[in-house]
């Protein structure tokens, strides 16, 4: 009896073990969801407020009264509507170019054998150490003699053309973890190459696609020195453009009225928010099984 006794001691002890390992992993990701999520909460609370109660120490975290009417002033300050559809053009137009011709690097690099392969894709590697500023005034200069400034084509066009090699190294690893042999079952049943990329590599490479197409969206929606460096006419500019500029525009450079700014840049935030909350499932799915092989 007291060999069971012992025995049904050790296991409760175990299980004590790992029910407090549970709770303190739990304690330890609140605690770093509510860091991350404090500002957010900060940002929305504030766009309620009054602008006499924004510095109220201590903070005050449930505005009263509630001021609505801040996002109102926000939205019928400036050429919001124009500057969301912009920046919808641009991002729509960029991601759907990203994911068709990085997918097809990346089939490239990850199902076809060239001697050349792997030195181009160590070659593509290397872009990734290369800061954007350093190539800024020379894609300028080649985009001028194009006749693309002021225009979208600049912040369009190069990602119809690859565009991120990042995402070309995620769509390729995830590639690699297709078995070969699918394919050779495709080239038996008469599947061009081609065939191949878009019947059998792009249909098991829908979590990987989504994944790719919200870093993408959020990327090119929050883009700020493109841009900024390529349209000058500001019926052209995107939101981040528009938001930049809704200080000086609208409050003048003397006085800021906190809770309208927060309103705006709460607004200009808020597709990417519903875009992950909505696909949130898809994405971490994608990023949980991009990298495995290769």
């Amino acid at each position: 009896m007291s060999e069971i006794s012992h025995i049904t001691d050790w296991f409760q002890r175990k299980k004590i073990r790992k029910t407090g390992g549970k709770l303190l992993v739990l304690m330890i990701i609140v605690m770093l969801a509510a860091i991350f999520i404090l500002p957010l909460v900060w940002l929305t609370s504030t766009s309620l407020k009054r602008g006499v109660d924004v510095y109220n120490l201590p903070p005050q975290w449930i505005p009263r009264p509630t001021q609505w009417t801040n996002y109102i002033t926000a939205m019928t300050s400036g050429s919001w509507g124009r500057y969301f559809s912009n920046s919808v053009i641009i991002t729509g137009s960029a991601l759907i170019g990203q994911i068709l011709s990085g997918s097809l690097a990346a089939f490239a690099f990850a199902r076809l054998y060239t001697r050349a392969r792997d030195f181009l894709f160590i070659i593509l590697l290397a872009t990734l150490m290369i800061p954007s500023q350093v190539t800024l005034i020379p894609l300028y200069i080649f985009f001028r003699r194009l006749g693309w400034i002021n225009t979208f084509m600049p912040l369009i066009v190069p990602y119809w053309f690859g565009g991120n090699a990042f995402y070309i190294f995620l769509m390729r690893q995830y590639f690699l973890t297709i078995p070969l042999e699918m394919d050779d079952a495709a080239r038996i049943d008469g599947c061009n190459i081609f065939q191949i990329y878009y019947k059998i590599i792009l249909p098991l490479s829908k979590p990987l696609l989504f994944a790719v197409a919200i870093f993408s969206f959020v990327a090119h929606w929050n883009a700020f020195l493109g841009p900024l460096i390529y349209l000058d006419d500001a019926e052209k500019w995107t939101v981040t453009l528009g938001l930049a500029s809704f200080r000086q525009t609208f409050f003048g450079t003397t006085t800021i009225d906190v809770p309208v700014m927060m309103a705006a840049s709460l607004m200009v935030a808020l597709p990417c928010l519903l875009i992950f909350l909505l696909c949130q499932k898809i994405f971490i799915r994608g990023i949980v099984i991009t990298g495995v092989k290769g």
